[in-house]
Order: structure tokens, then C-alpha cells, then sequence
């Protein structure tokens, strides 16, 4: 009875696993038939990370930032003081008169102020043409000649030897020395238009 009670037993379990082998296979056959596929397993997010980096190309560098350099402080320096020669201003007088010029930058008048620089130079004026006083220096000066038209009060260097103070106007070759610009035009006829006079040259400190 136990034997028989057995064998039933054991055909029960082949008629289920049997049963259970057919599902399957009934299982996987409608998976096939349908195109199901199994689901990709999930990535872990590092690699996704990786997969859509954008690659550095090769030989490129990140912009190098210069650095900022600090100028350096202007040093304090210590103002040194020029050393001047005491310049000559040279002066005139017509008589007794003094009277006051303009003189021009050039060789004739920086010689001339050389030779007054020790002492006062005297010169003996003529009256000449009714228009100028003419006398001579007593030595050659540098001079550059040019054709010139003048007016009252200029004073001219005429041929390198002789000083020519105007109160009328001519034209001739001068070299220009300078301009009297007081008194005008009649004080000056007034001083140099009556006879013969002395004109003084000396130099003085100019100021």
C-alpha cells in the first residue's frame, strides 16, 4: 500500500515539472515571437559622464593669465641747481641821455658786448646824409650783410668797422645790431638831428 501510495507521489511530481518546463518554453517562445528584449541595465552615472565628455584636443593649452607687474615708485630726486653764467646786457647813451634798445641775438652784438665788458666804449659820432649818425668802433666785428631798409632809431653795423644810428631811413647793406624804441622818431631827431654827438656803449648785469 505504501509502494503504491509512493509511485503516485512521484508521478505527480513529473506530471508538474513537466507542466512547468512546457510554460517556459511557452514563455520564451512569445517573447521571441513578439521581438521583446531585455531592458540595457542602467550605466552608472560616472560613465555616462565619460561617454559625453567632450575629448581635449591634443597640443591646446588653457590662456595662460599674465601676471600683473607693479611699476615701481618714482624715487625722489634732489633738483640740482644749474650754474648760470652772469649774462651782459648791453646799454647805450646818445649825450647824456640814456635811452633804451632792443638788441638782436647775433655774432656782431655778442662781440660787441665783449668789448664793452671792461670798460665803457666812447665813439664820436658824425651826422651823415641828414638822416644818421655814423662813428667808428675802432676794431672789426663779425657781420652779415644784407640789403635793408631802415627806419628812425635803428642802429645798424656798416661795414664791419663802423656803428650807424638812424633817426631818418635809408637802404643799404647793414648787418642789424639792434632798435631804439625810446625815445620815438622825434625825440630822436631832436638828440641826433642838430650836430655832431658821442654815443656810449657799456654792459651791465642783465636782470
Amino acid at each position: 500500500m505504501r509502494h503504491m501510495h509512493s509511485e503516485k507521489r512521484w508521478h505527480n511530481r513529473k506530471r508538474k515539472s513537466a507542466f512547468a518546463t512546457v510554460l517556459l518554453l511557452s514563455i520564451a517562445m512569445i517573447a521571441c515571437g513578439t521581438g521583446l528584449q531585455p531592458a540595457p541595465e542602467a550605466q552608472p552615472e560616472a560613465a555616462v559622464a565619460a561617454a559625453t565628455a567632450v575629448p581635449q584636443q591634443a597640443g591646446t593649452a588653457e590662456t595662460a593669465v599674465p601676471e600683473t607687474t607693479e611699476e615701481p615708485e618714482p624715487t625722489e630726486t634732489e633738483d640740482k641747481p644749474v650754474k648760470e653764467e652772469n649774462a651782459k646786457m648791453l646799454k647805450m647813451k646818445i649825450g647824456d641821455t640814456n635811452v633804451a634798445v632792443e638788441w638782436e641775438h647775433n655774432a656782431s652784438v655778442e662781440a660787441l658786448t665783449a668789448l664793452c665788458e671792461n670798460e665803457p666804449l666812447v665813439i664820436g659820432m658824425s651826422m651823415y646824409g641828414g638822416f644818421e649818425q655814423v662813428g667808428p668802433i675802432g676794431t672789426r666785428l663779425p657781420s652779415n650783410d644784407v640789403q635793408t631798409r631802415t627806419s628812425a632809431g635803428d642802429i645798424v653795423l656798416y661795414s664791419s668797422n663802423q656803428i650807424v644810428v638812424f633817426y631818418g631811413s635809408n637802404a643799404w647793406a647793414y648787418t642789424r645790431l639792434g632798435h631804439i624804441t625810446d625815445p620815438d622818431a622825434t625825440g630822436l631827431e631832436a638828440l641826433l638831428g642838430h650836430g655832431d654827438v658821442t654815443i656810449t656803449l657799456s654792459t651791465e648785469e642783465a636782470k
